[in-house]
């Protein structure tokens, strides 16, 4: 979140933010910011705020964002290609480099640059240097994707955009986001 909002700011050419400043944006309190932000190390000066540049900078450090990750996307569906175009990726140093799917009418097929691929040849991003994967597969393939993904012993982490819990090896770190489920609580705060 402050990642983002620091992110933000520099396409702004901000300078420097108050903590008051970026409370505002991130409907937070002042003394929410300056403790979460000291945690890590003295990033801003009283009475001045933090500098935007070298705040993002040592946030991108701290959560290791400062070197280029390679991911790669399994499912060229709708929601699929809508990941694969999403620019938002890049202000946390994702790049999307393989796209896969095991539909024939999308193998081949271009999204953005890049060219669908094969599912049956995944395990080509053993030599391309991919620890991530993003899943957009329905619920009921999801699982031998995982396998698949987990054969080529150089995932490291799965964001899950099926609807459904993986098993997988402890190596791998996963994370589930069910779009429906999120929508399906918000009556419940509403």
């Amino acid at each position: 979140m402050y990642l983002r909002a620091f992110s933000i700011l520099k396409t702004e050419n901000r300078d420097t933010i108050s903590s008051s400043q970026l409370a505002e944006r991130l409907h937070l309190n002042p003394p929410q910011i300056r403790k979460d932000l000291s945690y890590f190390g003295a990033f801003g000066t009283r009475g001045v705020g933090y500098p935007v540049a070298s705040t993002a900078e040592q946030i991108r450090s701290i959560l290791k964002l400062d070197t280029p990750q390679k991911a790669a996307l399994v499912g060229a569906g709708r929601l699929g290609t809508a990941v694969a175009e999403y620019p938002g990726f890049k202000v946390f140093g994702i790049d999307i480099v393989a796209i896969f799917d095991n539909a024939a009418d999308k193998i081949g097929t271009k999204i953005g640059t890049k060219i669908v691929e094969d599912v049956s040849r995944i395990c080509t991003i053993k030599g391309a240097g991919i620890h991530l994967a993003i899943l957009a597969v329905p619920a009921d393939a999801a699982q031998s994707v995982v396998k698949q993904l987990a054969d080529c012993n150089t995932i490291k982490g799965i964001l899950n955009l099926s609807p459904c819990y993986l098993t997988v090896p402890k190596s791998i770190k996963v994370i589930t986001i069910d779009l429906a489920m999120e929508l399906g609580a918000l009556p419940y705060y509403m």
